[in-house]
């Protein structure tokens, strides 16, 4: 890396140059102001030599050449240091010239990522930003520990118009014009003089100069002398321009600059300015560095005299600090030392000027004199950089010096800046940004507001060119430059900042430093009086709804307030209040799909397109009109949706305020085209797919053609709304196209508080966002675009009576009203329905039935058959309307409906009506009408049952019903209980006159009843039956009758509860069913409803009979006999009856036993013998005591007493029989004994066998948890055999 390339090394040979004291009389400044300048302005153009190529040799034999060399022409008077508060306000000055002139920038668009990445380091560091550290370089100028500021010549200026102009130049350099620094003695006065004599052509000839020029070099010296002559020029236009141009490169500007010189008095301008620099101040500083580095050999090197250099400053640690070093004078060593530094960094003989700034350092720390070791310091890390040498120790001196210059104080923060600078500049020149942003902040903490603004300034440039780049410190730094601008007055300045970082916060979800940029840079601009750019960005802010509630009034007043004063109408193209959530965006379109209700179009398409699968044509309508059109148009169906003429399109938005203060939105409407069908026939097929133009002219234009009039092609609805403090509210708006053709939705239009237009585009911002809606087949396109045609009058519906919630059971007779407000008659008409389970159509007489009364049970049924076509008809959700049925225009059609919520929870229920018009010439041959209800049920009654079997009856059963109340406050009267199914009859228990001991049971009561079943038939039935036995459970009110459930509507709906609880059903589905009806005391549901109208109907299907065996079995025969003993033994015929209650084929094997293991006796009138005694299944009863024996039986009985081994009786036949039965069967097995002696006996020493062949799965719940094989033993029977009389 060359130094001298580099922007630092440039600013180094600018700045650190020597200072030449210029002393003039009165009359030389006369003279130069006939020019617009002073005599230091004149010669400053040509104090700078660039292409300068000059020898120069300081302690080294060997010369070096200077390419580059400045000299500083300073005023006697400026020879001092600046005031600070003059300094400022300069500082200023720079700095708000400089933001006059960067005005046309704010106008632009704020800069964009790939802009800013793409900026070099001059971009991000302006020209005036450079000038600005210049100057504040410059500010700390003629310090008095520093001496590269001494001047190094005096140049004595006497015109040739003075009186005595040989003593003007001895009085003007006498000790009251000098600078106080030089009075001081904190410079040297024995400088370098030059004395010019300054002549004016146009106020005498140069004979008289020449005179006292020779005069002068008598006096002075010949050397040390000069004429100079100016203001040559006469009025010649030729060399008027060319003379100014040297000056207006510097800055000066005006018609007056250089008017009087030509290019003679600029060339002796330029010559004077070569020989003085080259022939005087080069040669003199030479001299002045060799004399000085001699003196310093002779005093301070060696190791004699720097032994005795710490020895004398030894005694100094006692004494008290002097951070400025004020003790040392010009002709202190250390001083000589410095000026020995000074001049030679200034001759760019750098390794001399390191050597002598580290000798003097040491002196300095010593002397704890911080601000001059500071000041060495800094000038050491310099000469490292020039040197391009140790990038370590240069930063080491650099933030050495930085942080001794703040360990001084007030007096060294200044100088802490300009070293900052240094630092700084030589970090970037070696490409370390990121730590150069890191000086430039440190600086910006010691620096007043408007000073630190530039340095943040620059330290978010650093980090901009960082690699990689810091996005987000960037944007950082330069906010707090623009509040730190904002705080100094300088507004511009703070604008162009916050826009820089735009871009770093839009691209992330930082909402409150967003909103911070766009406020203030929006509030900025309409101080400046910039109110539509203001505006702009005031927009940004608007739905700031997560800042509190002072800030988004601030944020609304000055809005409305920028609006006010902008003093026309303003129309906003996406404004963001209130929001417009186009993901909540839905299109209500009916093609040959109507709908009753707003909601019914939220059903997914597909549930309505399987209801209508069975009722609908498969093939559609003659097309529109745009089938007229070649079969090689692009234009696909796909494009585009279809509705009818003079009926609305309706768009459902939703409009949110996300701020805490009510807002006020009106005008609220679509913007809309449409193409009439004759014009639309000739557009290009693929125009769907063209993009809309977003510009707000195109939107104003749409807009005014949608205006309602006689002659427009459609209508608009507008509507109005307040919205609260974070309220949401979803509105709908219309469009009637009125004629056929092209209808494309583009966007919204509304009005915010009366003072701003808002526009919100569809296509353009729904395109990426808009989410899929119901109809599947449909996309965003093809919702915006819809094509409008002739089609079938829309039919209104509705369902009179439909409850929104109720109880499980609620059986209740509704009302489907069609209404047809066309002129045209409608016919074939047919309806589908979702739940048939719930909702059903009822017969055309209901309609003038009254309910619940025409429910009851008739003696004498009209239709016998009302079961069967029922079954048919419950079976089907699908029905057709007779075809005589017709709604003529203008009228309203009614069908009764039967209604009965089947289950608890939340139910949707939809209905779909088909119909097709009669007559009249359409695009469409049907149209469908969609109805959806929802509806909660509650949980009413829970009824279950126990069904066992009659311990001692073969065809009857014994039954427990629990019914529980599940409501929190509601009572229910029962009324009646239906048995359905297997021609059973239920009858009260024998001991009990009623099924029920109460009928009222109250909310959260749980009541038991018993009663018991009779098969009718003893064959059995696999006939599905409604034909059932009903009891009235409410007896105690005479005027009850009971309703008939065999017929339609609960015969219907009870098919439907078969139906649906035999899914949860596993295995074998029972035939036995039960319906309660019961009727609700008091609702709080419906208020209109007096008590006892609502009736409720529950069903308990597929209820099973609990066994513990598959097979169940009853011993019949004779109880008393009377046989004559003494003729022969008495032969007794029985009869065993078994049942096969399983689904399976059942093998069973009946084995019987002449004698028993266990025999009881009774103690009373049946004395069974005792269990020591094997008497097997006989008991010889004594009847002594209640009839009159014979001897021969009493003899008869003591014989058998003595032939123990005998048995009383036996079983006739096999001891064991095997049969096989199948699933539901009865099979009878007769056997006989043989009773040898009277007695009471009881016949169950006999067991049964059965083992289960698995028929699939139709087995019972009981068995399967059994084995699949058991043994039964048998029932007691008691047979008493008495002799014969």
């Amino acid at each position: 890396m060359d130094p001298l390339k580099t922007y630092l090394g440039r600013l180094v040979l600018e700045e650190l140059t020597p200072v030449v004291m210029v002393l003039t009389t009165p009359l030389v400044e006369d003279s130069c102001r006939k020019n617009g300048l002073g005599f230091v302005d004149m010669l400053l153009p040509f104090s700078v030599f660039k292409k300068f190529d000059v020898p120069v040799r300081t302690v080294n034999d060997q010369p070096y050449r200077l390419q580059m060399f400045k000299l500083r022409m300073v005023y006697a008077s400026d020879v001092r240091q600046p005031n600070y508060e003059a300094a400022k306000e300069h500082l200023k000055q720079v700095v708000h010239d400089s933001g006059e002139k960067a005005l046309s920038d704010l106008l632009s668009d704020p800069p964009q990522l790939e802009t800013v990445l793409s900026n070099s380091e001059s971009d991000l560091c302006p020209q005036w930003i450079q000038t600005f550290n210049k100057e504040l370089i410059r500010t700390l100028s003629f310090s008095e520990h520093e001496t590269f500021d001494h001047p190094v010549a005096c140049l004595l200026v006497v015109s040739s118009k003075d009186e005595q102009p040989i003593n003007k130049f001895v009085d003007i350099f006498n000790t009251n014009q000098l600078p106080s620094l030089l009075n001081d003695g904190l410079m040297d006065p024995k400088i370098l003089k030059h004395y010019v004599l300054l002549h004016d052509n146009q106020d005498s000839s140069p004979e008289k100069a020449t005179h006292i020029l020779a005069e002068m070099r008598n006096t002075f010296g010949p050397n040390d002398c000069k004429l100079l002559c100016i203001n040559s020029a006469t009025e010649d236009v030729n060399n008027k321009g060319f003379s100014s141009v040297p000056y207006k490169t510097h800055g000066f500007l005006g018609e007056d600059i250089a008017r009087c010189l030509n290019l003679e008095d600029l060339k002796s301008i330029k010559d004077f300015m070569q020989d003085l620099n080259s022939n005087h101040i080069i040669p003199f500083m030479e001299q002045k560095i060799r004399i000085l580095n001699q003196q310093v050999a002779t005093t301070r090197k060696g190791f004699r005299n720097q032994i005795k250099n710490l020895w004398w400053r030894k005694g100094k640690d006692d004494l008290p600090e002097d951070p400025s070093g004020s003790t040392y004078t010009f002709s202190s060593i250390e001083t000589q030392i410095r000026i020995l530094g000074d001049y030679a960094f200034i001759l760019q003989d750098y390794e001399l000027a390191l050597s002598n700034y580290r000798l003097l350092s040491t002196d300095y720390k010593l002397d704890k004199a911080w601000k001059r070791y500071a000041g060495v310091q800094e000038m050491s890390g310099l000469c490292y950089f020039m040197l391009d040498q140790s990038r370590k120790e240069a930063e080491y001196c650099m933030e050495n010096a930085f942080s001794t210059y703040l360990r001084v104080g007030s007096s060294g923060q200044r100088y802490a800046s300009r070293c900052g600078l240094w630092w700084a500049e030589m970090l970037k020149a070696r490409a370390q940004y990121r730590e150069a942003s890191g000086v430039y902040f440190r600086i910006s903490i010691e620096e007043p507001s408007l000073h630190a603004a530039v340095m943040l300034e620059q330290a978010a440039g650093c980090y901009l060119l960082s690699k990689p780049p810091l996005l987000r410190k960037y944007g950082f730094h330069l906010i707090l430059a623009g509040n730190r601008y904002y705080i100094s007055d300088q507004i511009k300045h703070a604008i162009r900042a916050y826009r820089n970082a735009l871009f770093v916060y839009s691209e992330n979800a930082w909402s409150y430093i967003n909103d911070h940029v766009h406020f203030n840079v929006g509030r900025w601009y309409g101080f400046l009086g910039m109110f539509d750019v203001a505006i702009n960005h005031m927009l940004e802010v608007l739905a700031c709804g997560h800042q509190s509630l002072a800030t988004q009034s601030t944020f609304l007043n000055d809005f409305f307030h920028f609006v006010q004063r902008l003093g026309k109408s303003f129309d906003v193209c996406k404004l963001q209040l209130p929001v417009i959530n186009l993901f909540s965006l839905k299109i209500v379109y009916e093609d040959h799909r109507t709908y009753a209700s707003t909601a019914d179009v939220d059903v997914t398409e597909s549930l309505w397109q399987a209801l209508e699968e069975e009722m609908v044509p498969v093939s559609t309508v003659r097309a529109n009109w745009l089938d007229s059109q070649p079969k090689s148009s692009s234009r696909k169906d796909d494009d585009f949706s279809i509705c009818v003429a003079g009926e609305a399109v309706k768009v459902e938005v939703e409009l949110k305020n996300p701020l805490q203060i009510s807002i006020s939105v009106s005008s609220i409407s679509l913007i809309c085209e449409l193409s009439a069908s004759s014009e639309a026939s000739t557009i290009d097929r693929s125009v769907s797919s063209a993009e809309v133009q977003e510009d707000t002219n195109l939107m104003k234009t749409s807009f005014c053609s949608d205006q309602k009039g006689e002659n427009s092609s459609f209508t608009l609805s507008k509507i109005d709304v307040e919205l609260g403090g974070g309220e949401t509210k979803r509105v709908q708006l219309e469009v009637t196209p009125k004629v056929e053709g092209v209808l494309k939705l583009v966007g919204l239009r509304w009005t915010l508080s009366d003072s701003v237009v808002g526009y919100q585009h569809f296509e353009t911002d729904a395109k990426k966002k808009h989410k899929k809606g119901k109809r599947s087949k449909h996309s965003w396109k093809s919702s915006l675009n819809l094509i409008v045609i002739k089609g079938i009058p829309k039919l209104e519906g509705r369902v009179d009576g439909f409850p929104t919630k109720t109880f499980a059971g609620d059986l209740r007779l509704l009302m489907l009203s069609l209404r047809n407000h066309s002129e045209y008659s409608l016919k074939n008409i047919r309806m589908k329905v979702s739940h048939p389970r719930f909702l059903i159509p009822a017969n055309s007489a209901d309609i003038h039935e009254d309910f619940p009364q025409c429910l009851e049970k008739q003696r004498q049924m009209e239709n016998k058959d009302a079961s069967g076509n029922a079954k048919n008809l419950s079976r089907s959700a699908f029905f057709s309307f007779p075809n005589d049925v017709t709604i003529r225009g203008g009228e309203t059609f009614s069908w009764p409906l039967w209604f009965h919520s089947g289950s608890s929870g939340n139910i949707s229920l939809y209905m779909s009506i088909y119909y097709e018009m009669e007559g009249g010439s359409s695009d469409m041959t049907y149209r469908t009408l969609r109805m959806n209800y929802n509806l909660e049920v509650l949980p009413s009654l829970d009824i279950s049952f126990l069904i066992s079997p009659w311990p001692s009856r073969l065809q009857e059963y014994f039954v427990r019903m629990d019914v529980v109340n599940r409501t929190i406050s509601e009572t229910f009267l029962l009324h009646q209980l239906s048995c359905v199914g297997n021609q059973l009859v239920i009858s009260a228990l024998p001991s009990c006159n009623s099924i029920c001991s109460m009928q009222e049971i109250f909310a959260g009561q749980t009541l038991s009843c018993f009663f018991k079943l009779k098969v009718l038939m003893t064959g059995e039935k696999n006939e599905e039956s409604v034909q059932g036995s009903d009891m009235l459970l409410s007896s105690a009110i005479s005027n009850d009758m009971l309703l008939d459930v065999s017929r339609s509507p609960l015969s219907d709906f009870h098919y439907q509860e078969r139906y649906h609880q035999g899914k949860l059903v596993k295995g074998y589905q029972s035939l036995l069913d039960f319906i309660m009806i019961s009727k609700m005391v008091s609702s709080n549901l419906d208020s209109e409803e007096g008590p006892n109208q609502l009736l409720l109907s529950n069903h308990a299907c597929h209820c099973s009979i609990s066994r513990t065996s598959p097979i169940w079995w009853l011993m019949d025969g004779p109880r008393t006999i009377y046989h004559e003993f003494s003729s022969s033994f008495c032969e007794i015929d029985l009869q065993l009856t078994i049942h096969n209650c399983s689904n399976s084929l059942v093998s069973i094997r009946v084995a019987t036993f002449d004698s028993m293991l266990e025999t009881t006796q009774s103690s009373d009138a049946v004395h069974l013998s005792d269990n020591s005694n094997d008497q097997g299944g006989w008991y010889d009863v004594s009847l002594t005591n209640d009839i009159k024996l014979i001897s021969n039986v009493q003899g008869s009985r003591s014989q058998k007493r003595l032939s123990e081994s005998t048995p009383p009786f036996v079983w006739s036949a096999l001891s064991s029989t095997q049969l096989a039965m199948e699933p539901a069967s009865t099979a009878k097995l007769p056997l006989k004994i043989f009773v040898f002696s009277p007695g009471t006996y009881n016949l169950s020493n006999y067991e049964l066998h059965w083992k289960i062949q698995p028929q699939g799965e139709g087995i019972t719940d009981e068995v399967k948890n059994k084995s699949s094989s058991g043994l039964g033993q048998g029932h007691p029977f008691y047979l008493t055999v008495l002799q014969a009389p």
